[in-house]
């Protein structure tokens, strides 16, 4: 869906403070697995509260045209009848994976396996993104890729007929590259072995054991060694989708910030590989609970209580970057009203998500009337301490996480903070402005 108009938006202060119990659209990272492994494995996969975002709903679009029957049976419902690892058929067209890096590079690991020739392409931020980084890696199954300068889509790739196992140390922290190798290995006979310095996201080692693969996970001098056993029989299970955590971190952050407020967020995703925003906000003083824990499709649920709290600035580690990636934006507005200075260490992998996030975080905070600068890798933000000034308009780059960090801000600063485009939210969060003006009681965020 091409977003040819821009749609501004702007966030004042609500007249009271925020309060209530929501659920938050379903994990995204794992809504796109459910649906790819879902297409690979053998019989009618079931699937519970799918983030139904756009960035999804390509992927979906995908596996049918590589030949599974997807169908949707209700909101947030959908059903995948498999065609077995090993069993895609060629697309008759290109596959427009849309604003979902995510989905672009795990899609790529899956085709390597498969002989077959696919074009892939996405919108204008997509096409910027690095591919390489999966592309080099996955070379060595014997699949051949075709793309532009700098490794950038569109591109063309031809699978391997008879696909190698992988033998592959990640140069950055990626649960995306790791996730590629992996579902590359899965038609590939023999044992694919993934090693990464730092532990990423883990929900494709969760979803393999759900489906039935042979996936295990050791810390070693080297790193952490993820092994799979090649040509598994994918066996179609059940799955639940968790709200997804770094949609929770909006609300959250906001009931922070927006005095007097209580806000309950249910059935959020607790994997301990993807909750450094909260541990992060507690060390700042945030008022955080976990009420009702339980396990769910594999993965850690439980419902988030976030009362407003005065928050301090602190040093974030390096190490803890890539269980909060997506969250170093509302980090930020976060540490824009905390008392003292916070610093955000190692972030280079925010230069290469939907948009430069490092620049575009600075800069929404500039905008608003706080300091912020970047050294080297590093975010550093002065806290006011108290009220954000606001008043400016933050330039989104295309990008729903800078778009939605501002909108929260808005909240909370003395004057209304606008967007030049809303537009992306829909990607990974549809309905976001009506979900937060509910807890709001009124019309807190709406068009400029």
């Amino acid at each position: 869906m091409a977003h040819s108009e821009p749609r501004p938006f702007r966030a004042a202060a609500p007249s009271a403070p925020l309060a209530g119990r929501l659920g938050v659209p379903g994990d995204k990272s794992i809504s796109h697995r459910a649906l790819m492994f879902g297409a690979i494995a053998v019989g009618t996969t079931e699937i519970a509260g799918l983030l139904e975002g756009e960035d999804v709903l390509r992927t979906a679009a995908a596996m049918r045209a590589l030949g599974a029957e997807v169908e949707r049976t209700g909101p947030g419902a959908w059903r995948v009848a498999g065609r077995g690892a090993g069993g895609l058929v060629e697309p008759a067209d290109v596959l427009d994976m849309g604003n979902s890096g995510t989905a672009a590079r795990l899609l790529l690991g899956l085709l390597s396996g498969h002989p077959l020739f696919a074009v892939m392409t996405g919108d204008a931020s997509l096409r910027r993104r690095p591919m390489k980084r999966v592309t080099d890696p996955l070379s060595a199954t014997g699949a051949q890729f075709w793309t532009r300068e700098g490794g950038r889509l569109p591109l063309a790739v031809r699978g391997a007929a008879d696909p190698l196992p992988i033998d592959y140390v990640l140069p950055v922290a990626s649960a995306q590259v790791k996730s590629a190798c992996l579902l590359a290995g899965l038609c590939a006979p023999g044992t694919t072995r993934v090693v990464e310095r730092e532990p990423t996201r883990d929900h494709t080692e969760n979803m393999l054991r759900h489906f039935g693969a042979t996936v295990a996970v050791e810390d070693t001098p080297e790193g952490r060694v993820v092994t799979l056993e090649g040509q598994p029989e994918l066996a179609a299970a059940p799955v639940l989708v968790p709200g997804d955590p770094s949609s929770a971190a909006f609300p959250i952050v906001a009931a922070l910030l927006v005095p007097g407020s209580r806000v309950v967020v249910e059935n959020v995703g607790l994997n301990p590989l993807r909750t450094g925003l909260f541990t992060t906000l507690r060390e700042m003083g945030a008022a955080l609970s976990i009420e009702n824990a339980r396990i769910a499709g594999g993965e850690p649920v439980g419902d988030i209580v976030a009362e407003h709290a005065e928050l301090r600035g602190v040093e974030v580690p390096p190490g803890r970057a890539p269980s909060m990636i997506d969250e170093y934006p509302v980090l930020a507005v976060a540490a824009a009203a905390a008392r003292g200075v916070t610093r955000m260490r190692g972030l280079a992998e925010l230069r290469v998500k939907e948009s430069d996030r490092l620049s575009a975080t600075a800069a929404l905070l500039a905008a608003n009337g706080v300091r912020a600068e970047i050294e080297g890798d590093d975010l550093i933000v002065h806290g006011t301490g108290g009220a954000i000034p606001g008043g400016g308009t933050v330039e989104t780059h295309m990008d729903h996480r800078i778009a939605m960090a501002a909108l929260v801000m808005g909240l909370a600063a003395r004057a209304p903070v606008a967007v030049d485009d809303a537009a992306f939210i829909d990607t990974s969060f549809p309905g976001f402005a009506a979900l937060m003006n509910g807890l709001a009681g009124g019309a807190a965020i709406g068009p400029a």
